[in-house]
């Protein structure tokens, strides 16, 4: 007797329509083990400590529940927008592909993101944190460099 693998696919995990239809944008269809165990918890508001291979889809195993918590918050001000979401990341590359991965999930839910990391002209930074952005991902450095000037 053999055992019959049971396929999951992201609509089983509760995710919002906007967020689904950003998701099947991409092709994405079946969360990878990653994302299977760490949405629902997080979804759920628990935290998560996890570990895995390169590729494995661990950007999208916390960047989608964020974008799902942020497009249903009651609180979600329609003015100015501020930051509700800060990622923290060690390399201006992680950081852009984070921020990256917050666009593509995040397309049709209109969450703002930028991203901030060291080695270019601050001002571009600066004026994008001015208009407003709900999720910020930056490097360390350049964040400390900017909490004085903009925050």
């Amino acid at each position: 007797m053999g055992f019959k693998q049971i396929i999951m696919y992201f609509k089983d995990l509760q995710i919002i329509e906007p967020i689904l239809k950003a998701l099947q944008d991409e092709q994405y269809s079946e969360p990878t083990s990653i994302q299977e165990r760490a949405i629902p918890l997080i979804l759920g508001r628990k935290d998560v400590l996890g570990s895995a291979q390169t590729g494995t889809g661990k950007t999208a195993a916390f960047a989608i529940p964020i974008l799902q918590h942020l497009f249903l918050d009651p609180q979600r001000q329609k003015g100015q927008l501020k930051i509700r979401a800060l990622v923290i990341t060690p390399t201006r590359e992680l950081a852009i592909q984070i921020a990256e991965s917050f666009s593509t999930y995040g397309k049709y839910t209109g969450i703002r993101n930028t991203v901030i990391f060291g080695g270019v002209t601050q001002s571009a930074q600066t004026n994008a944190l001015k208009r407003g952005v709900e999720i910020l991902v930056a490097t360390p450095g350049r964040l400390l460099d900017l909490i004085d000037q903009v925050f």
